[in-house]
C-alpha cells in the first residue's frame, strides 16, 4: 500500500489527510500552534498516522504542505531587519507607492507601512534602459562599500530592485555577486528572479516581501524536511503554491512569496476536482475556516488565476490598502468572517462582525482557552447549530455557558437577548459574504446567479445555505471530508509552476526572437523545477499565455492560448483570443485601437492525478438521532439531527435539519431539501415556495 500525506496549516486549525492508493482517507484536525507552526504540523501528522495505524516510513507517496508561515510573518511583522538596494534616485519607491488613494475623500487614509524603511534603503549609481541595454554598469566596489552600513543596521536579508531590471538582469546579478563576495551570509532576493515584470512599485514590493520572509521560510522548510526525515518519511516534502501548483520545497523556499495563499489555493483546486467529478462546468467555491472565508469562481472546471494580489491590507475589502504582489495566484476574494471572527458594536451602535479574529489562541469564548469576546463560532453554539459536546467528535468540547455569557454582554449594548444577538451575527455573516461574492463575480464579468456553491472548511457548511440563498444558487454542495478539503486538494493537484516575464510590445510588430528567448527561459526553468520535484521531463506539459491590453490602457487582460504561439506565429489567432476575453469582461471591443502584449506567461504542469474514494455508503437510510430547537427559526419546529456517516445514497433530508460529522456540521434551512449522491456529496436545493 502506498500512502500520501497532506498537512494544511490554517489560522485556527491544522488539517491532516492521509490517503492510501486504494482511495482510503484518514483525516483529523488540531489547533494551529502559532508560536511554532511545526509543532502543530507534526501533531497533525501523528494524529492521522496513529488513527490509521501507519508508520511514517510507510508514507512512501508524496508529502504535501500548505502553510501560513509567510502570511503570518507579514501580518505580525516579525521578520528580521531587511535592506533594499535600488537605483540612485528611486529610494522612496516603497513609500511613494503608486500614488493611488483607495478612498479618495478620506483625509485620514492609512496604508500598510513598508517592510523596508527608508533608513535601510541604499542607492547605487547604475542604469538599465527600458530596452534592456546597459547605460551604466554596476561598480562592485560601490556595492561592497555598503556592507558596513548593512552590517551595522543588523540587516540579514537584502532585496535588489534596479530600474528596468525586469528587461535585463545583468546589473542585479552583478550586485548579487558583489554582495556574495563581501557578505556571503546575507540572504539576497533579486527582482529579476522573483518578479521580472514591468512597473517599479509592485516589483519592488514583491521583492521586498520575498527578502523579508526568506530568513523565516528557509529555516522553517529545513526544519520541516529534517523532521520528516527523522521520522522516517522516505520522500522530500512538496509545497503548495498560491498559483495552485505543487513544487519542491527547495524551489518554493527560494521564492517564499509564491507560498502566501497556498492553503486557500488548495481549496480552490479541490473545488475544481469536484466540478470535474460532478460534471459541472461552473461553480463557486465557498471556503470558511476558523479565521477567514474565501470564494473562488470555477470556470470550465478550472479556477481563475490572477497575476497579482495584495497582502496585509489596512482595510480588508479596499484594494490598494495593502502591499501588492505581482505573482500568479488563484483568483479569490476574502468574503467575510471565519469562525473566530469577533462580533462587536461599532461607534454608530451597529452590530459588526470582524475583521479581528480570536484565532486559535485565545480562541472563541467557548474554547475555554482564555477568550472572552463573542465570535461567530460562539454564535453558532448559542443558536444550537453546533453541539458543544460533539465538537471534533467530543475530543474538543465547547463551553456553551461561556458563549451565552459573551453574547449576553454584547446584547446588553444593543438591548437584545443572547439568542437575538447571535442570530444577528449569523445573518450579518451571510449578507457580508454574499455581497462580496457578488462584487467579485461582477468585476470578472460573471453572472453569479444560478451558480452552484461548493461549501467546505470547518465553518463553511454551517453558513453555506444562508449564503447560497442570497446568491440565488441552484444548489449548495457539501463534499465528503468538507472540513479538511483544502488539505485534500493538495493531494489531487499535479506538480505545477507558473512563470511570467514582461516584454512590452505591439502585437502587430512582435519581435519573435525576443518571444523565443523569454518563453524559452521560462520553459527551461519550469521543466527544471518539476524535474527536481520528481516529474520526468518528457511528462511536463506547457501552457503559454500573455497579458494584453489596448494601447493607452493601464490594466491588462490575461489569456491562455490553445497552442504554442512560437510555432505558428499567427498574430490573428492571438488577437482573437484577447478580443474574446476582453469582450466577455467588458462587453465591448475598441477594435480600431492597437493591441499591446505586456507580459508572457508559462505554466509547466505535471501529469494529472486520479483519485477514487474508497468505502461504500450505507444502503439503508439513517434515522434522525435527535431533535433540536433553533432560535433562528421559531416557527419551523425542531430541527432533526443526523449523523452524516449514516446517510445512504439517495436519502432525502428535509430542512430544518442538522447533519453532523466529526469535523464540521451541515445546517439545512427550513425551506431547503438535501439528497446524498453516489459519490457521497450532500446536495441541498431550495424548495419552491
Amino acid at each position: 500500500m502506498t500512502y500520501s500525506l497532506a498537512i494544511d496549516i490554517g489560522g485556527t486549525f491544522t488539517d491532516a489527510v492521509l490517503k492510501g492508493d486504494n482511495g482510503a482517507l484518514v483525516v483529523d484536525k488540531t489547533l494551529t500552534t502559532h508560536h511554532d507552526l511545526l509543532e502543530g504540523f507534526f501533531r497533525g501528522v501523528n494524529l492521522v498516522l496513529d488513527k490509521a495505524g501507519v508508520r511514517a516510513d510507510e508514507v512512501d507517496g508524496v508529502v504535501v504542505h500548505a502553510t501560513t508561515v509567510v502570511t503570518n510573518a507579514l501580518i505580525e511583522r516579525r521578520g528580521q531587519p531587511t535592506g533594499l538596494i535600488i537605483t540612485k534616485g528611486f529610494a522612496d519607491v516603497l513609500s511613494i507607492r503608486n500614488e493611488h488613494r483607495y478612498e479618495m475623500y478620506d483625509p485620514q487614509i492609512e496604508f500598510a507601512e513598508p517592510l523596508i524603511p527608508r533608513a535601510l534603503t541604499f542607492e547605487i549609481d547604475e542604469r538599465m534602459l527600458a530596452d534592456g541595454s546597459v547605460l551604466r554598469g554596476v561598480d562592485a566596489a560601490e556595492v561592497a562599500a555598503l556592507v558596513p552600513a548593512i552590517r551595522a543596521a543588523g540587516v540579514v536579508s537584502v532585496a535588489v530592485c534596479l530600474i528596468n531590471g525586469f528587461r535585463n538582469p545583468a546589473n542585479e546579478q552583478a550586485v548579487a555577486e558583489a554582495l556574495k563576495a563581501a557578505a556571503p551570509d546575507l540572504y539576497v532576493s533579486l527582482s529579476s528572479s522573483v518578479a521580472p515584470q514591468i512597473r517599479e512599485y509592485p516589483r519592488a514590493s514583491t521583492t521586498a516581501i520575498n527578502a523579508y520572509t526568506a530568513p523565516i521560510t528557509e529555516p522553517y522548510l529545513k526544519g520541516l524536511a529534517k523532521g520528516l526525515s527523522d521520522a522516517g518519511a522516505p520522500n522530500r516534502p512538496l509545497i503548495m503554491l498560491s498559483s495552485g501548483g505543487v513544487i519542491g520545497a527547495e524551489v518554493a523556499g527560494r521564492n517564499p512569496v509564491r507560498m502566501i495563499e497556498s492553503g486557500p489555493a488548495a481549496g480552490a483546486l479541490a473545488a475544481a476536482f469536484y466540478a470535474e467529478r460532478l460534471g459541472l462546468d461552473r461553480l463557486m467555491s465557498f471556503d470558511m475556516g476558523g479565521t477567514t472565508a474565501k470564494a473562488c469562481l470555477i470556470e470550465e472546471r478550472k479556477p481563475l488565476v490572477a497575476g497579482s494580489f495584495e497582502v496585509d491590507r489596512k482595510y480588508r475589502f479596499c484594494e490598494g490598502s495593502g502591499m501588492p504582489l505581482t505573482i500568479p495566484s488563484i483568483d479569490m476574494i476574502e468574503i467575510g468572517a471565519g469562525g473566530g471572527s469577533i462580533a462587536h458594536v461599532d461607534d454608530l451602535g451597529l452590530l459588526k462582525v470582524g475583521p479581528r479574529s480570536a484565532g486559535s489562541q485565545p480562541g472563541p469564548a467557548s474554547y475555554g482557552r482564555g477568550g472572552t469576546e463573542p465570535t461567530v463560532t460562539d454564535a453558532d453554539l448559542v443558536l444550537g447549530l453546533l453541539d458543544g459536546d460533539n465538537f471534533l467528535g467530543g475530543d474538543m468540547k465547547l463551553d456553551r455557558p461561556a458563549a451565552v455569557a459573551a453574547f449576553a454582554r454584547l446584547g446588553d449594548q444593543l438591548g437584545t437577548s443572547p439568542e437575538q444577538t447571535a442570530g444577528g451575527v449569523y445573518r450579518i455573516v451571510a449578507e457580508t459574504m454574499a455581497a462580496a461574492a457578488r462584487a467579485h463575480a461582477t468585476d470578472r464579468g460573471v453572472d453569479h446567479r444560478g451558480l452552484p456553491l461548493l461549501a467546505f472548511g470547518g465553518a463553511g457548511p454551517v453558513h453555506a445555505c444562508a449564503v447560497g440563498a442570497l446568491l440565488q444558487s441552484t444548489a449548495v454542495i457539501f463534499p465528503p471530508q468538507a472540513s479538511v478539503l483544502s488539505a485534500f486538494g493538495t493531494l489531487v493537484t499535479p506538480l505545477r509552476l507558473d512563470l511570467v516575464r514582461s516584454a512590452l510590445g505591439e502585437l502587430d510588430n512582435l519581435d519573435w526572437s525576443e518571444v523565443d528567448r523569454l518563453v524559452g527561459e521560462m520553459e527551461a526553468e519550469g521543466v527544471a523545477a518539476l524535474s527536481d520535484a520528481g516529474c520526468a521531463p518528457e511528462a511536463v506539459r506547457l501552457l503559454i499565455g500573455a497579458d494584453l491590453r489596448y494601447f493607452g490602457q493601464q490594466n491588462e487582460v490575461g489569456v491562455i492560448f490553445d497552442h504554442d504561439p512560437r510555432q505558428r506565429r499567427d498574430v490573428a489567432s492571438l488577437r482573437k483570443t484577447f478580443e474574446d476575453a476582453y469582450l466577455a469582461q467588458y462587453g465591448v471591443n475598441p477594435s480600431h485601437v492597437p493591441i499591446e502584449i505586456v507580459s508572457w506567461r508559462l505554466t509547466a504542469q505535471g501529469p494529472d492525478i486520479s483519485f477514487d474514494a474508497a468505502g461504500r455508503l450505507p444502503t439503508e437510510p439513517g434515522a434522525a438521532k435527535s431533535e433540536r430547537l433553533i432560535p433562528l427559526w421559531p416557527d419551523a419546529g425542531p430541527a432533526k439531527v443526523y449523523d452524516r456517516d449514516r446517510l445512504a445514497v439517495g436519502q432525502v433530508v428535509q430542512g430544518p435539519a442538522i447533519i453532523e460529522e466529526r469535523e464540521t456540521t451541515i445546517v439545512l434551512l427550513p425551506d431547503w431539501t438535501a439528497v446524498v449522491n453516489d459519490i457521497g456529496c450532500v446536495v441541498a436545493t431550495r424548495r419552491e415556495a
